[in-house]
């Protein structure tokens, strides 16, 4: 199937925001874990405002990564590709099978820590370490599978132009 004109644009814009927010992300998650972080430091963070503002910039610029692949990019790829475009389960089941995620489980658990990190305000030291660190470690999951998009984008000749 040959994605509209339209569709192809969108997915250009968001292939290119992608790449943006991959960048952003890389550097913040750089800046934040160039060292251990621990409950130590969430309990510094009232009083080291710079290093607060490096937790929330990572914090953001995780979930919007997430969100980005997940609940704009993959939508509209199945779309391109002729498949149906459901609930966010569907289209992550539809997601693996394609290998543009490596597990629509792994996707969703990276969705609630997200959600964990966005929405609710963390309280105990320890679970916001903990959420932090967990962010950390799927921030290479992330990336990853921002790069396979981006490969499977450009095998399609959806990028061109």
């Amino acid at each position: 199937m040959t994605p509209s004109p339209a569709l192809r644009e969108r997915l250009r814009f968001l292939a290119r925001v992608v790449s943006r927010e991959c960048r952003h992300l890389e550097t913040t998650d750089r800046r934040v874990f160039d060292r251990p972080f621990t409950v130590e430091h969430v309990h510094a963070l009232e009083d080291n405002i710079a290093e607060a503002e490096r937790v929330e910039a990572f914090v953001s610029r995780f979930g919007r990564l997430q969100d980005s692949l997940g609940d704009k990019l993959l939508p509209r790829y199945l779309e391109a590709l002729g498949e149906p475009v459901g609930a966010v389960l569907d289209n992550l089941d539809r997601g693996e099978r394609l290998g543009l995620i490596p597990s629509a489980d792994h996707w969703f658990a990276i969705r609630r820590l997200r959600n964990q990190m966005v929405y609710e305000y963390i309280e105990d030291p320890a679970v916001l370490c903990n959420a932090l660190q967990n962010g950390h470690e799927f921030v290479s999951t992330l990336l990853q599978t921002a790069a396979v998009f981006e490969a499977a984008l450009t095998k399609r000749g959806w990028l061109d132009e």
